[in-house]
């Protein structure tokens, strides 16, 4: 089985009856199991099947393998008395409910007609960034770290019957805006670390917390989810965020106890979750490059720069076309440069700046989940590019 070659889903389809111990797990046996290989973590080092080869995997390989094989132990999990087919049909339903002027991705320009084939091009576009230049990348870390949203949307559009898209733009947006506040909580924050959590503030595709910095979970809401699963995610995730190759702060000690709180979880859990993720990138350290830097943030910073300057040269011409035809866009980028822009005028600039990423292909990082955190760095590079249309603009 080759991930990067076409048909790999039929063949896993086939090895899945030599794998009947995966195929009956419950999905809380899942979650620990995609958490043990570091899909959770956002960087797969392994794979949940039991390998019946020596064949060695890419990273991007390894995800695609855990996403598809989350799907559908999510599937069987869920529906009693059902088959291969029927488990197809369902995730190529899921994911056309996903796809929509709203959402994160795109899946207009997938022609295959067979099902296995589609969903291969889904999978491929769903986990797709650009390697060469974001492998060290935090956003890429945090971009593969959400996939798991699209396992509890979709156990969500099945118990439920329903579209799943609110449910998966809501479980988002509380992800990244706890991760904020618990950034936002360390007590001593260097000019990198305010450089960090303000990127993080002004990149919530959901603008609904303060930015102040006594924002509380006053701002968030946890009530909502009750589910074991859902809540470890939570913690996990921010735990991720707030690691520290010494120790954690008292802040942070006592926003990630606060969480803990917040969503009914134990003590013992949630010194579990964060010892887990020292653990994990103990063991794993060389494999995740982020981690191997001394000011994570710093670097994080400077690589995320350089990536959208990157990408803004390379897409110079598209990029000047599609926002020149959209003067309210041309003006509020232009004024941005001279004024802080209202949150209704922030949430227009992405909205528009979104849509123009969804028609240029090397811009997709931006509309893949986590790709809102570079938004901000986009607008600040666009105005280099038209000096004299922005400064018109100004007034």
């Amino acid at each position: 089985m080759n991930p990067s070659t076409s048909g790999w889903i039929e063949k896993f389809l086939r090895e899945l009856d030599s794998h009947t111990q995966m195929a009956k797990w419950s999905l809380d046996e899942l979650y620990l199991n995609l958490r043990r290989v570091g899909f959770i973590y956002g960087t797969s080092v392994d794979i949940i099947l039991d390998k019946s080869s020596d064949i060695i995997y890419s990273e991007e390989e390894k995800t695609k393998i855990n996403l598809f094989a989350a799907l559908v132990v999510t599937y069987y999990d869920t529906i009693e008395n059902t088959n291969q087919k029927d488990c197809m049909e369902a995730m190529l339903q899921f994911y056309n409910f996903l796809d929509t002027k709203k959402s994160f991705f795109s899946f207009s320009n997938i022609l295959p007609t067979q099902i296995n084939e589609k969903l291969e091009k889904i999978i491929h576009t769903r986990i797709q960034t650009n390697e060469t230049i974001l492998k060290k990348n935090f956003s890429h870390l945090l971009t593969n770290a959400l996939l798991f949203i699209d396992v509890l949307a979709f156990e969500y559009f099945l118990i439920h019957d329903k579209n799943p898209f609110d449910y998966a733009a809501k479980l988002e947006e509380t992800l990244t805006n706890t991760v904020f506040l618990a950034l936002n909580s360390k007590k001593k924050k260097d000019k990198y670390d305010e450089l960090l959590v303000k990127l993080f503030s002004s990149s919530v595709r959901y603008t609904s917390i303060s930015t102040e910095e006594n924002a509380s979970f006053d701002y968030i809401e946890l009530d909502s989810y009750t589910d074991e699963i859902e809540k470890k995610y939570i913690l996990d995730l921010t735990s991720l965020a707030v690691w520290n190759d010494k120790e954690l702060d008292k802040g942070e000690l006592s926003f990630m106890s606060a969480l803990g709180a917040e969503l009914q979880l134990s003590n013992t859990t949630v010194e579990e979750s964060i010892d887990l993720v020292k653990k994990f990138i103990d063991n794993h350290k060389n494999k995740i490059s982020f981690f191997n830097y001394s000011h994570p943030a710093l670097h994080f910073y400077q690589q995320t720069s350089k990536t959208v300057s990157f990408l803004v040269l390379r897409n110079k011409k598209r990029l000047i076309k599609e926002i020149s035809e959209s003067k309210d866009l041309m003006i509020l980028l232009g004024q941005s440069t001279v004024r802080d822009l209202s949150i209704e005028e922030k949430q227009q600039v992405k909205k528009q700046l979104l849509d123009i990423c969804k028609t240029i292909p090397s811009l997709a990082i931006f509309i893949l989940p986590g790709g809102s955190l570079l938004l901000p760095l986009l607008v600040k590079f666009i105005p280099q590019l038209l000096p004299s249309a922005f400064n018109e603009n100004k007034g």
